[in-house]
């Protein structure tokens, strides 16, 4: 997304006496963020990271280049905060889905498959394998993976505090659960795997969990 803008964005303020202006403004400004964030994930999900440009979010916001510009100096700024959202939603998402399943970790495994059913999951699928090839993309979304990672890690044991007590078996299950479920997402999407093996394999991995719960929380099971 090679667009380059130098001027910083300006905060305007409000006439004297006018206290809610700011607020006012910062709220539309948001909004009109989120807006363009929107409009980024679904140009990554119908077109692709390579076709996904500036002038091709813009239109799909409904906004002026000039608009977007202000909000974004450049396309990579603005594919930086898409990647931002899209991890705050799957934390977010995380959180819900724990609250609602308490302590049915196999709740959690058929929740998080349904998370990655969603466009979102797509649009991050579309970064992840553009940053292969892609320097300046790489390097803004390895950091932002880590960062990620720790924060769901720290969540999920918030969430599950029974695995603190074994931090190795915590780590073999995130990892497990996530690279069987997202490869699967992937190879639905290309074509790979036949949709009527997904149940068997949901099921699979929610006894691979129940098995690597610690032997405390397994015994009370």
């Amino acid at each position: 997304m090679p667009v380059k803008r130098t001027s910083a964005d300006s905060t305007r303020t409000g006439l004297p006496g006018s206290a809610d202006e700011p607020t006012q403004q910062a709220l539309k400004s948001a909004q009109t963020r989120a807006r363009l964030i929107d409009a980024t994930i679904r140009v990554l999900v119908r077109s692709g990271y390579a076709r996904t440009t500036t002038p091709q979010v813009a239109i799909e916001a409904g906004l002026s280049r000039g608009a977007m510009l202000h909000h974004f100096d450049n396309g990579i700024s603005l594919i930086k905060a898409t990647i931002t959202h899209l991890h705050e939603r799957r934390l977010r998402a995380f959180r819900r889905a724990a609250e609602r399943s308490a302590l049915d970790h196999n709740a959690m495994v058929r929740t998080y498959w349904r998370q990655i059913q969603k466009p979102a999951f797509i649009a991050f699928h579309e970064l992840a394998v553009a940053a292969r090839t892609n320097a300046e993309l790489a390097a803004v979304l390895m950091p932002l993976q880590v960062e990620f990672r720790e924060r769901f890690n720290q969540l999920a044991v918030q969430l599950y505090p029974e695995w603190q007590a074994s931090p190795q078996r915590f780590a073999l299950a995130m990892a497990v659960s996530q690279a069987t479920m997202e490869g699967m997402a992937v190879n639905l999407l290309t074509g790979a795997m036949d949709a009527a093996l997904v149940e068997p394999l949901l099921d699979s991995l929610e006894e691979q969990m129940h098995a690597l719960r610690p032997a405390s929380e397994g015994q009370a099971a």
